[in-house]
């Protein structure tokens, strides 16, 4: 009942993926898809990266909810929003040198940087709204209300598909049409997402403080807890981005091709995360009550429905994957490229769905250190293992890349398994104490 709704309002998210892909994709020269790629990797970074804004608030806030404390949950909003807007507006401040560099370390050709800076000088200025929107995502999610979740992510990727159909088939816009279209979809949510507050706070107990707002002491459970996930999610984005300018090394053609397969995996994800945010919020609430046979209770279906899920991924793409690239890209060297790689994406949910299960697991814990120390062993195998690839004997190119890629996935996924059965076997069971927390 909690996972239906987060995984529809996650499925609009690739959705608008793969509306952005299609539209740009469409236009008469690739150079377009490559800028916009390039742009929205970029945003990765500069959003992305910020994630811990959603997934900290989730865990605390469940956590909050286990103990029944609406003052904590009340008060970790508005530490969180306060958080979101310092971060935004320092975002747009020092936005020409973070695109400038940004562009660089992603390597792509004169034409596609050019019109990546361009994407990218429009999206930055949505970056309060973005931010803000991750902590009023987490707050609702952590309090089990994921159809609230589901309402704002669909009215927001709805404007967003709308405005990207008539700013770029309507009125002959191109990458532009595409930034404006998701800045006004971004500020389309803070509105909608703030009127929903005001409504749920009148359910909950007690006054904001001001000492828990303004205080810098008072952050110090939202600082350690998002300390670790943004560590986490920074070397997350740096593994997608290091693929993106390895392929873009290669061409226009071949950064394309690995654009649109992205739009697989990232559809893939958001399935797989339906159930990892449920298992958040739910493992979350049994942790801050320390029940446990309830907290193993929501793993192992949050598990089962997992591996449902990526079974029948798999099951699409090797039946429907080349009818999909032809959706996504009319432009016919693309599309044999991206067919030349699409078993890659056939084997990606086998091997990726443990790391989004175990990322569910661990936010609902705030065990967030274990979450950041798994991404640098995959990074430890990630990166050698590219150089490999592409220095050894005739070098495996493209094919290589995604390899490394690959390995990179499954060595998170098993350094993520062996945590949990760590603590599984010696704190998450019994009467653990609260030093165990693992904050």
């Amino acid at each position: 009942m909690l996972a239906w709704p987060i995984i529809l309002s996650n499925i609009t998210v690739p959705l608008l993926g793969l509306v952005d892909t299609a539209v740009v994709g469409h236009l008469p020269e690739s150079r377009y898809l490559a800028g916009v790629t390039l742009g929205a990797t970029l945003f990765s970074f500069l959003y992305w990266g910020f994630g811990f804004l959603r997934m900290g608030t989730t865990g605390l806030t469940s956590q909050a909810v286990g103990r029944e404390d609406d003052g904590a949950i009340r008060n970790l909003l508005g530490q969180a929003l306060i958080m979101a807007t310092i971060i935004g507006i320092l975002l747009i401040l020092l936005s020409t040198p973070l695109i400038t560099l940004g562009l660089w370390l992603l390597d792509g050709s004169e034409q596609a940087t050019r019109l990546a800076r361009e994407y990218a000088g429009i999206r930055i200025l949505s970056a309060p709204a973005v931010l803000a929107n991750y902590a009023i995502l987490g707050w609702f999610l952590g309090q089990q209300n994921s159809r609230v979740t589901l309402l704002i992510m669909v009215v927001t990727n709805s404007v967003n598909i709308v405005l990207d159909l008539l700013f770029v088939v309507g009125l002959g816009m191109t990458s532009d049409g595409v930034a404006w279209a998701t800045v006004i979809a971004d500020y389309t949510a803070l509105v909608l997402g703030l009127g929903l507050v005001v409504r749920q706070l009148r359910l909950l107990q007690g006054n904001f403080l001001r000492d828990r707002l303004v205080k810098l002491a008072a952050y110090g459970e939202l600082i350690q807890v998002n300390a670790h996930l943004f560590v986490r999610t920074l070397g997350l984005l740096f593994a997608m981005a290091f693929f993106t300018s390895r392929g873009a090394s290669q061409g226009d053609v071949i950064l394309a091709a690995n654009a649109v397969l992205l739009q697989f995996i990232m559809l893939t994800s958001y399935g797989l995360d339906g159930f990892a945010h449920a298992a958040e919020a739910l493992i979350g609430r049994a942790f801050g009550r320390r029940a446990w046979n309830e907290f193993h209770d929501f793993v192992g279906a949050a598990t089962r429905f997992s591996l449902l899920t990526a079974g029948g991924a798999m099951l699409a793409f090797a039946l429907a994957g080349n009818l999909l690239i032809a959706l996504l890209t009319d432009l016919e060297p693309v599309r044999e490229t991206a067919a030349e790689y699409l078993p890659w994406m056939i084997a990606m949910p086998a091997l990726a769905v443990w790391s989004y299960l175990l990322d569910g697991v661990f936010i609902g814990a705030t065990a967030t250190r274990e979450m950041r120390n798994s991404i640098f062993v995959g990074l430890a195998v990630y990166l050698p293992l590219w150089w490999l690839t592409q220095h050894l004997g005739s070098g495996l190119g493209n094919h290589g890349l995604w390899l490394a890629f690959t390995g990179f996935t499954l060595v998170r996924s098993l350094t993520l398994g062996g945590y949990y059965l760590h603590y599984r076997r010696h704190y998450w069971h019994g009467a653990a104490p609260a030093a165990r927390s693992q904050r």
